[in-house]
């Protein structure tokens, strides 16, 4: 169920090719309409939006804390993007712009940016300040992922 407020982004499965809706907030795990593969779950949230975003995510959510005028963070988001590919229906990856929220920035004690953490529950489980490769990413996401296990 999506928030009147929050759009739904498109995504096209990469196993069929199919183009989905895929809500920015709701219940469970994004699956294709077609061949019924997870998708990659990426959404936008700020201040207002992020308690039902993230807070409320059944999924791990990787937050990435960014600027656009922060070149690690445009150079580190690529490679975010393609983990959340690549952990499709295991991670929910959520990017909040602290210049439009800083409530959200202070709420993590973000002194510098990209400041990326593992919410499990709505609770910090990782965190990690800026860009690293797809590589060390990976190799955080799933160490995060290994120790918050329920």
């Amino acid at each position: 169920m999506t928030a009147p407020s929050m759009p739904a982004g498109l995504v096209r499965c990469r196993h069929c090719g199919h183009r989905n809706r895929v809500p920015a907030a709701a219940s469970g795990i994004p699956r294709c309409g077609n061949c019924h593969q997870p998708l990659p779950w990426t959404a936008d949230a700020g201040d207002t939006t992020f308690p039902e975003v993230a807070g409320a995510a059944s999924l791990p959510v990787v937050v990435d804390l960014w600027a656009p005028w922060c070149g690690p963070c445009r150079m580190v988001s690529p490679a975010l993007e393609q983990l959340a590919r690549d952990l499709a229906g295991r991670v929910k990856l959520v990017k909040v712009n602290v210049d439009v929220s800083p409530r959200l920035s202070q709420r993590f004690g973000a002194q510098a940016i990209p400041t990326l953490l593992v919410l499990r529950a709505g609770q910090v489980v990782a965190r990690q300040t800026g860009a690293a490769p797809l590589a060390a990413l990976r190799a955080w996401v799933d160490k995060a992922l290994a120790t918050a296990a329920p």
